[in-house]
């Protein structure tokens, strides 16, 4: 769409939203009507950090047509001049910009200056004494006031002349302030550490722009944090360091001296820190190499924790006390890994569907119980952690939440939590459920925040897929065999009439699922082209699953797709189902964002963590009850109001939390009618339709089939071709990643010791 360029005064603000500077306005238009086109006053949109009446505005957008309030201008770029004419200026002084002036006053002082009153207030406000009434420290305040404005119009022309938006011209003045064009002229780069949202390759667009040269120190420092960031994002603690320099030659197309100076520059800056990994010289961002030594040495330190009075014979006894009072029998790892929980600092419970986690959880839990212990538990999502408070009885909260999770404003932007070594988590024994999701950023705020004296327990299945964030971690803990590991093994005989389990089963040890036995919970519907996937996924979504068992299509039944594009990926089938599941109608507002429709009624689901995010719940009356920071990738919820106005997003997420976004921020939210296997992880589903076609062999693996058929409690439904589906299960391969977490706790818990099995 061609872009509309608007000229006027303005004239009136009709809303200001103080946070995001999405204003409403009415232009007196000069430049931007045809001929045919007599409207005194244009309605306006845009995002900008302040704007008032009697300024010259510039915009650059286009007219849309709003289902309340009419024809309005929205513009995408906005500039701002100070007004020229005496009246102009008249009314900008008395629009309220400076308080203590009005009408009258802003009359008297136009009057005696004329047109040259801005420049006369900006360069020699002192002249104001010449006003009966104002005083000399009235005259320098006004001189002030004007010479911010000034500096703001400036600098905002100044960043979107380089192509930045004013969303973020407004982030970035709020960072910078009066420094904000000699800090970005001298170096760009750095608006990929400070600010929230644009990346190195923005900066490096500025950068161009502004003529620096592509062999810039800072540039191809920001390049090398780049491609270790990046590595981050997919599950890397560190990357070898010749694979690095290959990485950031081809990106910044400079020598490899170049990236030499620069990584021997970073090291003494103390943002990478180099090492040896198995005889290999790898390269960390500071803080990972920190957090992987910490989290090796705290679990080391925690291991030595054991109960050297434990009596044998009363942990069994208590066992058979705990299977007649709950009319269970544990299998012998089971008895095994309670025992362990009693007597060891650290443990890890692992084990797949059915082979009895919940039960050897419960049992832990009752005898500590019985001995008044005190207890957290935990799981790295809101779903994770609402299942566990389902299966166990007591209440669970996120791994986030336990920890009392913050953020800071700072120029790094990061997480803070409450809870660390100056203020432990007042607990016993911290049991975590679905371990294999936490990464080692947070299993490092975990353990900063538990005391030594305390017990950990991590339970998980080890088989499914590691953690969306960077490391290994479970999977590490497992390998380093210097922490009691459990693995229970034994599928109960419940668990043994379902399909789903047992075909999990199958699937992990390299066996081909039992497709279709008569009563089976998982079923395969073979089909042979793309597009008949994915008509028989609407089909089975909108007719026929919702027969089964009561099912509601948009709360009990989720899509799980190995992919994000693609006709079958994410963004190929959520606007599919979107349609079908929730279709437009007058009585539902919408909003169209970065080529995706947002309805009331959605399916959504955070994609990244947010730590500032306010949150809150509400009780049947409507009344809060709690409040809160922090929503997190991967948490689901409905589109509850779409407020075109204010324009924000309202969101009741399944835990109950009810969370307002701004436009701005929608870039955080996606549609979760299909979701990618990853972030599925943690969650549970009544049922399951997963589209299996094609794709690249790297992501059709085994543990992603395996991972997402566990997924589903009641009935899992695969659609496409078998061909593909048995590639999956022949498919074993895992992307390596590159951790040492299992080597630094060798090497520590060699020295230090730890638990001992009892067997």
């Amino acid at each position: 769409m061609d872009q509309i360029i608007l000229e006027g005064s303005v004239e009136s603000i009709i809303y200001r939203n103080d946070i995001n500077g999405f204003t409403v306005f009415s232009v007196k238009p000069s430049i931007g009507l045809s001929k045919k086109e007599k409207f005194d006053e244009i309605i306006c949109t845009a995002t900008v950090p302040d704007i008032n009446i009697g300024e010259n505005a510039r915009l650059s957008g286009s007219y849309v047509m709003h289902p309340s309030y009419g024809r309005q201008f929205s513009a995408a770029f906005f500039e701002k001049k100070m007004p020229e004419s005496t009246d102009g200026i008249t009314k900008y002084l008395a629009s309220g910009v400076i308080k203590g002036i009005g009408e009258k006053t802003a009359k008297r002082i136009v009057d005696r200056f004329g047109e040259k009153t801005l420049s006369i207030l900006e360069e020699h406000p002192e002249r104001l004494c010449e006003i009966k009434g104002i005083t000399p420290e009235k005259a320098r305040t006004i001189g002030t006031i004007i010479q911010e404005q000034a500096l703001l119009r400036h600098t905002m022309i100044f960043l979107q002349t380089y192509g930045i938006s004013p969303i973020y011209s407004q982030k970035i003045f709020k960072k910078y302030k009066d420094s904000t064009i000699e800090v970005i002229s001298t170096n760009p780069y750095i608006l990929a550490d400070d600010i929230v949202g644009i990346g190195f390759k923005t900066s490096d667009i500025i950068a161009a722009k502004l003529g620096m040269e592509r062999d810039s120190s800072f540039r191809i420092k920001s390049g090398i944090k780049y491609c270790l960031n990046e590595a981050l994002g997919n599950g890397h603690v560190f990357l070898p360091r010749e694979i690095l320099i290959r990485q950031s030659v081809e990106l910044l197309g400079v020598d490899v001296q170049s990236i030499e100076n620069a990584l021997a520059q970073l090291q003494f800056e103390r943002v990478t820190y180099q090492d040896s990994v198995n005889e290999v010289n790898v390269i960390y961002l500071n803080s990972y190499f920190y957090m992987e030594n910490y989290v090796a040495r705290k679990l080391s330190e925690l291991a030595m924790n054991k109960s050297s009075k434990t009596n044998m014979e009363i942990i069994a006894e208590n066992i058979k006390k705990a299977e007649k009072e709950t009319g269970t029998t544990l299998a012998e790892n089971q008895k095994e890994a309670v025992t362990m929980a009693l007597m060891c600092g650290v443990l890890v419970v692992t084990g797949g569907p059915g082979t009895g986690k919940t039960t050897t959880i419960n049992t832990i839990i009752k005898l500590l119980n019985a001995e008044e212990r005190k207890i957290e538990l935990a799981a790295p999502t809101g779903r994770a952690a609402k299942r566990m408070s389902e299966a166990t009885g007591f209440e669970t909260k996120t791994i986030h939440r336990l920890l009392g999770s913050s953020f800071s404003e700072g120029s790094d932007s990061t997480q803070q939590f409450e809870k660390n070594e100056d203020s432990p988590l007042e607990a016993d024994i911290i049991i975590i459920d679905e371990s294999s999701m936490v990464d080692i950023s947070l299993m490092y705020h975990l353990l900063r925040a538990t005391d030594y004296g305390t017990k950990l327990i991590l339970v998980g299945d080890v088989d499914q897929l590691p953690s969306v964030g960077a490391g290994n971690v479970l999977k590490d803990i497992i390998q380093s065999e210097m922490v009691p590991v459990v693995r229970l093994t034994e599928i109960f005989r419940q668990a043994r009439q379902s399909a789903i389990v047992m075909n999990a089963h199958r699937i992990n040890h390299g066996e081909y699922p039992i497709l279709n036995e008569k009563g089976s919970d998982f079923f395969f519907v073979k089909r042979h082209t793309a597009e008949s996937v994915s008509d028989s996924i609407v089909e089975l979504i909108t007719q026929r699953l919702p027969n089964f068992n009561n099912c509601d299509s948009l709360k009990d039944i989720q899509v799980l797709t190995p992919m994000r594009k693609s006709i079958l990926g994410v963004s190929g089938l959520n606007p599919l189902l979107q349609r079908a599941l929730n279709p437009p109608h007058p009585s539902k507002a919408e909003k169209e964002m970065r080529s995706m429709i947002y309805r009331e009624g959605d399916k959504v689901m955070q994609i990244k963590n947010n730590y500032n995010m306010q949150w809150r719940v509400l009780d049947d009356l409507g009344r809060q009850v709690e409040e809160g920071t922090g929503v997190f990738n991967g948490d689901e919820g409905l589109i509850k109001k779409i407020d075109d106005v204010n324009e924000t997003i309202r969101v009741k997420f399944d835990d109950g939390r009810i969370v307002t976004y701004d436009y701005s921020q929608l870039d955080e939210l996606e549609l979760s009618y299909a979701i990618t296997i990853h972030k599925s992880q943690g969650s549970e589903y009544r049922v399951i339709v997963i589209p299996m076609y094609s794709g690249p062999p790297m992501l059709m693996s085994r543990n992603l089939l395996y991972t997402a058929v566990t997924r589903a409690k009641e009935l899992a439904v695969i659609v496409g071709m078998s061909g593909t589906l048995y590639r999956m299960v022949d498919n074993n391969s895992e992307i390596n990643r590159y951790t040492s977490l299992c080597e630094r706790i060798k090497k520590l818990t060699n020295v230090i010791g730890g638990c001992d099995s009892v067997n």
